[in-house]
């Protein structure tokens, strides 16, 4: 009886050392994350104030975590301290800080990408050039051709949606007239980027779920057609009443009239408009990138966080660049044919 009583009172004695331990640690675990939340605080603040001696000096301040873990704080304070030094070319330094993270976690992405920088660095220019071309250039070219497609799909509705919006602005029949009155002043009034965002996330909570794609090119066709609506409008406005008058004269309708006479001299006078709308299309395109959509831009960011190599963003606005310079030749030749016969 006496022996048991014994165990008894060791496995109590035990328990209690136990549960001691517990009680202590976790509070101490709890002040050390609180703690590294306020250094890496102050050392964020020294940084926005140029204080880059005192910034670095905080982020070495956060420990190696444990066995355990910790919320990010270590990873994040190495990288900003190799990112400082990559900045000031002190490779060596740059390199270090991103093994420390590799020590702990060996199959941390951003510090392996970031270790590939600093290595892309002693190498020549022509072979950075090279290996940039080769690292880069496939996912930007993938992703540019999302970025056709979406500007000449838009090419394509936006126009044919123009036309019918302003025939409907101009014509007297309601509801069609205030319908279109109402489309031109909501898309023209609302930035195209809330407009993305409401069709893709906010109509799934209406029982309307669609793709990044079709969400995409419905706020872009929309949001475009509308503006060009304003833009055919004037044209059309701005063809002389006696055209109208001649046709009716001749015993045309008022569809006739249009189809006939008004809208095809339209077309010339509204190309110079049509061609900087476009032009806009193809730098707005970017702003999908926000509904999880992969083009040009998306792309470009991307790899750009991944690599922390600003040549990949030099590589997506000479894209850009050369897009935007085909898509001017191209109107430039459609305007200069249309107005060969007022050369002459």
């Amino acid at each position: 009886m006496t022996s048991i009583l014994n165990k008894l009172g060791k496995s109590g004695a035990v328990a209690s050392l136990f549960l001691l331990f517990v009680l202590l640690i976790f509070p101490v675990a709890s002040h050390a994350g609180e703690k590294s939340d306020v250094i890496l605080k102050q050392a964020g603040d020294a940084l926005a104030t140029g204080k880059i001696d005192q910034a670095q000096s905080l982020f070495e301040q956060i420990p190696t975590p444990g066995p355990e873990g910790d919320d990010g704080e270590f990873v994040y304070s190495r990288m900003q301290l190799a990112r400082i030094s990559f900045s000031m070319k002190d490779m060596g330094k740059a390199r270090q800080f991103a093994e420390q993270i590799i020590a702990v976690y060996p199959d941390n992405a951003e510090a392996q990408n970031f270790i590939a920088s600093v290595d892309r660095e002693s190498k020549p220019e022509w072979r950075k050039v090279l290996d940039d071309c080769i690292r880069f250039l496939p996912s930007l070219l993938k992703g540019a051709s999302m970025t056709l497609l979406l500007v000449f799909v838009t090419m394509i509705v936006s126009p044919i949606g123009g036309l019918f919006i302003a025939l409907g602005r101009i014509g007297k029949t309601q509801p069609f007239s205030g319908i279109s009155w109402f489309i031109i002043w909501f898309f023209r009034g609302t930035p195209l980027l809330l407009q993305l965002f409401f069709i893709y996330y906010g109509l799934p909570a209406l029982g309307i779920t669609l793709s990044p794609l079709a969400a995409a090119l419905i706020g872009l066709g929309i949001n475009y057609s509308a503006y060009l609506a304003e833009i055919i409008r004037a044209g059309i406005l701005s063809i002389e009443d006696g055209q109208t008058e001649a046709a009716k004269a001749l015993g045309m309708t008022y569809s006739q009239t249009m189809r006939r006479v008004i809208i095809p001299q339209t077309y010339k006078r509204i190309i110079p408009p049509f061609a900087n709308e476009f032009i806009a299309l193809i730098k707005d395109t970017a702003l999908v990138s926000t509904i999880a959509m992969v083009e040009l831009m998306r792309a470009a960011d991307q790899m750009f966080n991944a690599y922390f190599n600003v040549t990949v963003l030099v590589f997506a606005a000479v894209i850009y660049l050369i897009f935007t310079t085909m898509f001017t030749f191209f109107f430039e030749k459609i305007e200069y044919k249309v107005g060969v016969y007022e050369r002459r």
